[in-house]
């Protein structure tokens, strides 16, 4: 909590990097943020990125088109882990109490896209028509402004959370993919009425999918931290 101010200002990063001044890296981040798991039907996801980068290829998918994002959370999640071991030998370093802050900000973003379902469907910003149209067409940005503009204090989102260690992390990161994308049809239902701040129903779905958001963040948090103790540091490493 008190270093909630660095995290924040991390949190906005991994967008940060979705930029055509760095080609490179605007190339590798932009999967990073969605899993469009309609396009995986029938087919095994590894819990592996390179592994899933196989199973696409056998089965003739494009691994940048369905998206990364659960391999991109599993990883920081992993990053975090092991800045936290860190932490446990060496409380005191800045620099460690620093890296952790970075490290959770990257989380934070990349749990809170996939608790938008319009991160976890290929519906990803309005449905195409038989026509071939695109109807609701820039409902994304509506759905991700929704925290925002709605003002939503976080210590009243934080409150009476079930926060739990995932006792198997990928496993609980696609549970939450699944969860997300099922509620795809929801924000569709409510398009017509999502620039309205003042429907209850829309006040109403963006409050549930901000507490899902924040408990999904903290038990990623909580996570690395309990998996931090089991973490045997190399003996050559010293700070």
């Amino acid at each position: 909590r008190r270093g909630e101010t660095a995290i924040a200002h991390i949190s906005y990063d991994a967008d940060l990097f979705k930029n055509r001044g760095t080609p490179h890296l605007d190339h590798a981040e932009h999967g990073e943020h969605y899993f469009d798991i309609e396009l995986m039907q029938d087919i095994q996801i590894p819990n592996r990125r390179y592994a899933f980068i196989d199973s696409c290829s056998a089965h003739n998918v494009r691994p940048q088109k369905v998206g990364f994002l659960p391999y991109a959370l599993a990883e920081w999640t992993e990053r975090l882990t092991i800045a936290l071991a860190e932490y446990r030998k060496w409380p005191e370093d800045a620099t460690i109490q620093n890296k952790c802050l970075i490290y959770a900000g990257f989380i934070a973003h990349y749990a809170e896209d996939l608790c938008q379902p319009l991160h976890a469907t290929v519906d990803f910003d309005g449905r195409k028509k038989a026509d071939g149209s695109v109807e609701n067409k820039g409902i994304h940005e509506q759905v991700d402004g929704l925290v925002e503009k709605l003002g939503m204090d976080p210590v009243a989102l934080a409150k009476k959370q079930e926060v739990a260690v995932l006792d198997e992390l990928f496993p609980a990161i696609m549970a939450q993919v699944a969860e997300s994308n099922g509620q795809v049809d929801r924000v569709y239902e409510l398009a017509a009425v999502m620039g309205d701040l003042m429907a209850a129903e829309v006040q109403d779905f963006a409050l549930a999918r901000a507490r899902i958001a924040v408990g999904f963040t903290a038990s990623l948090y909580l996570t690395a931290w309990e998996n931090s103790a089991a973490i045997k540091l190399p003996g050559w490493h010293q700070r």
